[in-house]
């Protein structure tokens, strides 16, 4: 009941029963209150254990990175000759740009890169093209965007990537004169990340789809 009731059923009601009345109804206000500080204490603790959970989901990832890059190179070599396919996820149908990269760690590390090459912009840390090492993310700008393309760097200054529609996976070299000039900046994964909550959450969501998805293989 409102306060405004109260006041115009005053005449009507016993002062100390008007005066509970009153009371109930800041008690209710109170516990309405809390209700909603509890939930937005919720929300925030889901926020830092989605968090939480994506950066001990990369730090496994960062270790198998650092001691499987060996793997990991050779893996995405034996795509090579790949068909490229505009949002091709699977060598068997074709891949594109993100879908070679996504493709290469999930299969190799069962990580989880974003589907997007401007995405897997946000993810580990950024580096100078002097810093490079064999598994490091190497972006291009080749549709007037930042970070419209991206490749998996393999070490003596090459890349390797599915460039365009007409081509398939191939490796490049970082100084030819196309590259070179549309060469965007690289990614280091280190467990850190820029991503939005959404796109965090849609990661891990469907990192959790797909281990439910091989349990029950």
């Amino acid at each position: 009941m409102s306060l405004k009731k109260h006041v115009i059923s005053l005449s009507l009601k016993p002062l100390a029963v008007v005066v509970l009345g009153i009371a109930s109804s800041c008690v209710f206000a109170n516990t309405a209150e809390e209700a909603n500080n509890k939930e937005a204490t919720k929300a925030e603790s889901r926020l830092d254990s989605t968090a939480s959970y994506f950066a001990r989901f990369t730090y496994q990832v960062v270790d198998s990175v650092s001691s499987k890059t060996e793997s990991l190179i050779n893996e995405a070599m034996q795509l090579i000759g790949v068909r490229y396919r505009w949002n091709g996820d699977l060598p068997q149908s074709g891949l594109d740009a993100s879908g070679f990269v996504r493709f290469v760690f999930r299969d190799k590390l069962g990580f989880l890169l974003p589907p997007k090459s401007s995405q897997m912009s946000k993810v580990g840390k950024p580096i100078t093209r002097e810093e490079l090492q064999p598994g490091d993310l190497v972006f291009f700008n080749t549709m007037r965007l930042t970070f419209s393309h991206v490749g998996i760097y393999v070490g003596d200054n090459k890349f390797i990537h599915s460039p365009a529609k007409g081509s398939s996976v191939r490796v490049d070299d970082l100084a030819s004169t196309y590259w070179d000039k549309r060469f965007d900046g690289a990614r280091r994964l280190d467990g850190s990340d820029e991503l939005s909550n959404a796109e965090r959450n849609a990661l891990i969501q469907e990192a959790k789809k797909l281990r439910s998805q091989n349990r029950n293989l």
